[in-house]
């Protein structure tokens, strides 16, 4: 239910389970675990995290959730691993996006939404704590007092107040979704690994 395609330098992975709007189990932030740590080690030049259908991700499969994946520490493993790499990532968010998916949302360097896709965490309502490093790069992105109507007032964000607030740096249309992405990663596509991993540290 890991979709990985890869292209040279240049991976895909899909989420691909759209019959459960993409929510994740355990199986699958496993797999996702497994692949990030071999996309450090082959040194990618570029990622690209899209979900299958009309939805990026709903977050948690709610079953494993309340069996005790909410708090599973593999969350922060993905989002670690994708923030790490050395090379330009992106979120290609086809759809909605909610709950503990926003982990690897946000610890990608660019995030592209397509116009119909909404934003929510609903953390306080469900009585978990967000993954660890999620509040601090929510925060990062669009300040203290958006990260609390966020995590803490359960607001349900648009794609036009996304963009607005910084958590999304474009909106895209559905059928150019990954032309965009493709777009911005044929730069470092072409750079060596060095220059890449340069660049990128200096930034951060």
């Amino acid at each position: 239910m890991i979709g990985l395609d890869k292209d040279g330098a240049r991976w895909v992975v899909t989420l691909n389970r759209p019959d459960k709007a993409n929510s994740l189990t355990r199986a699958m932030l496993g797999d996702l675990d497994d692949i990030l740590a071999e996309a450090a080690r082959a040194r990618i030049a570029a990622l690209v995290i899209t979900g299958a259908g009309k939805v990026f991700s709903a977050g948690a499969d709610l079953d494993e959730a309340r069996a005790g994946l909410a708090t599973d520490p593999v969350w922060e493993s993905v989002s670690g691993r994708i923030a790490a790499l050395d090379a330009l990532t992106v979120a290609a968010l086809n759809g909605t996006l909610a709950g503990g998916a926003f982990g690897m949302a946000l610890a990608c360097d660019l995030r592209l939404a397509v116009p119909e896709a909404k934003f929510f965490y609903p953390v306080m309502k469900l009585g978990f704590l967000p993954q660890p490093s999620d509040p601090g790069r929510l925060a990062a992105l669009v300040g203290p007092a958006r990260a609390k109507l966020i995590l803490m007032g359960g607001a349900r964000i648009g794609a036009d107040e996304a963009l607005s607030f910084g958590l999304v740096d474009r909106l895209v249309p559905q059928d150019g979704l990954m032309a965009a992405a493709d777009d911005l990663l044929a730069a470092p596509l072409a750079a060596s690994p060095e220059h890449r991993a340069a660049i990128k540290a200096l930034i951060e």
